[in-house]
C-alpha cells in the first residue's frame, strides 16, 4: 500500500484527542486523508480537528449506541470510512494499584468495554460494508506490548490487551483474504499521561526507551509498506515475544523476578502500590 494512499482517505481516529490518537490523526491529515477525530472530551477533540482541518465527532466509542453514532456522523462527514483507527484505551493502574487481584467487579467492566469491545462493535458496523463494495478497508487496534506479553501490575489492562490482539487476529485471519485488511499496533511505554500515571511501573516500562506518540505513528505510517498485522514500535517487543512463545518457563521465571523487585521497591519506599 505506502503512505501514498492515505492521501484522501476517509479514516477515523478514536481517542484522538490526546496522546498516540492526536499524533495519529496529526499524521494522517499530514500525509493528506480526510480525518475525523473522536474522543470523550469534546473539547480537546475539537481542538485537534481544528489544528488539522478535521471534523471533530465526540463521544463514547464503546458502547453500541456510541459506535453507532460515531459510524454513522463519520460516512456523513467523509462519505466513506476507509480506515479506521481503533485507538482509545484505558487503564486502571491508578485505582488498583500493584496487585490487582481484587480489582472491583466495575473496574473490570470498564476495561472490557474500552479495550476489547469498542473494537468488536465498530468491526461489526465497518466490516460489512467494506465486503459488499469490494473495496475492502483497513481496521488497525492501537493494543500495547501488553497484549503480546504480559502487564505486571494491572490485570484488567493485561488480560483486555491481550483480547484486544485476539480479537484483531481472529479478524485478519477471517477477512483479510476478502480485502480488509488488520493491523495491531504494540508499543512498550510511550510518553503519554498513562505513563507518568503508571507510578511505580514507569521505569519498567521505559527500559527500552519511551518513545514519543509521534515516533508510534511514524511506526505505524512505515508499517504501511508491507501492511504488517503486528507493528511494534519498539524492535525490541519482537524478540520478548519470541523468547515467551519458545521459552514459556524461563519467560516466567523473569517475570517473577520483576514482580520481586517492583515488591521490594514499594516496600521499601512505603508506598502502598497505588499510583494516584
Amino acid at each position: 500500500m505506502g503512505a501514498e494512499a492515505l492521501r484522501d482517505a476517509g479514516v477515523v481516529v478514536t481517542g484522538a484527542g490526546h496522546g498516540i490518537g492526536r499524533a495519529l490523526a496529526r499524521r494522517l491529515a499530514a500525509e493528506g486523508a480526510r480525518v475525523v477525530v473522536n474522543d470523550l472530551d469534546a473539547d480537546a477533540a475539537q481542538g485537534v480537528a481544528d489544528e488539522i482541518g478535521g471534523t471533530a465527532v465526540p463521544g463514547d466509542c464503546a458502547s453500541v449506541e456510541g459506535v453507532e453514532h460515531l459510524v454513522r456522523r463519520s460516512l456523513e462527514a467523509l462519505g466513506r470510512i476507509d480506515v479506521f483507527m481503533a485507538n482509545a484505551g484505558i487503564d486502571s493502574s491508578a485505582e488498583t494499584g500493584l496487585d490487582s487481584l481484587q480489582a472491583d467487579e466495575a473496574i473490570w467492566e470498564r476495561m472490557i468495554q474500552v479495550n476489547t469491545m469498542a473494537h468488536v462493535r465498530a468491526a461489526r458496523a465497518l466490516v460489512p460494508g467494506w465486503l459488499a463494495d469490494g473495496r475492502g478497508g483497513r481496521f488497525v487496534v492501537t493494543a500495547s506490548a501488553a497484549g503480546l506479553l504480559t502487564m505486571l501490575g494491572s490485570a484488567p489492562y493485561s488480560v483486555t490487551k491481550h483480547a484486544a490482539v485476539g480479537f484483531a487476529e481472529w479478524l485478519s485471519a477471517t477477512y483479510g483474504h476478502r480485502g480488509v485488511t488488520v493491523q495491531a499496533i504494540c508499543p512498550q511505554g510511550v510518553q503519554t499521561r498513562m505513563l507518568e500515571e503508571s507510578g511505580p511501573l514507569k521505569d519498567l516500562l521505559s527500559a527500552d526507551q519511551a518513545l514519543t506518540p509521534d515516533q508510534v505513528a511514524g511506526a505505524w505510517v512505515a508499517s504501511l509498506e508491507d501492511d504488517r498485522f503486528l507493528v511494534l514500535p519498539h524492535p525490541e517487543v519482537a524478540g520478548y515475544y519470541a523468547a515467551r512463545a519458545t521459552q514459556n518457563e524461563r519467560w516466567l521465571r523473569g517475570m517473577r523476578r520483576l514482580q520481586a523487585g517492583l515488591d521490594e521497591a514499594t516496600a521499601a519506599t512505603g508506598a502502598t502500590g497505588a499510583t494516584s
